[in-house]
């Protein structure tokens, strides 16, 4: 799971910890699939595409505008690595804040963006009897979309 923050015409951008499984799996494949749920409508908006680290400033940035806090937590924390417990954690980010102190804190290099470049879109209303709505755009090769209703 992540948090979108961004979307462009260039295409939908999350960051996360480089150190990941969740990022080892992204910069093996090289493609990717989001899913925007909304149950309480019955509706899904599904994105496919490529997805590429984004540049080392647009990183910068982002983790700039970010509460203290949270940059704290991406140096203290080696996401999806084992730890001991909490009291572990906890220790791991009592030291960055010791070490950076009222200081700015830098992006750290093992943390930044990804954007996805999206290929296909699906639109999809649950309907009676499962026999739900889903249309999808796929884009062609001359950067135009093709429209497809699909069966349920």
């Amino acid at each position: 799971m992540v948090l979108m923050k961004g979307v462009d015409e260039r295409g939908l951008v999350f960051y996360t910890n480089y150190d990941s499984s969740k990022a080892a799996a992204l910069d093996a494949c090289e493609q990717a699939s989001m899913l925007f749920p909304w149950n309480e409508l019955d509706r899904q908006v599904s994105v496919t595409g490529s997805v590429t680290r984004i540049s080392d400033e647009e990183s910068d940035a982002y983790f700039a505008s970010r509460p203290r806090d949270s940059q704290l937590g991406a140096w203290a924390s080696a996401q999806s690595h084992p730890i001991e417990g909490r009291d572990a954690l906890m220790q791991q980010l009592t030291d960055v804040t010791e070490r950076f102190g009222e200081d700015p804190i830098p992006r750290p290099p093992h943390w930044g963006g990804y954007r996805l470049v999206p290929a296909v879109w699906e639109f999809w209303q649950g309907g009676e009897n499962r026999l739900h709505d889903r249309f999808r755009y796929q884009i062609t090769v001359d950067g135009g979309w093709q429209i497809s209703r699909l069966q349920p």
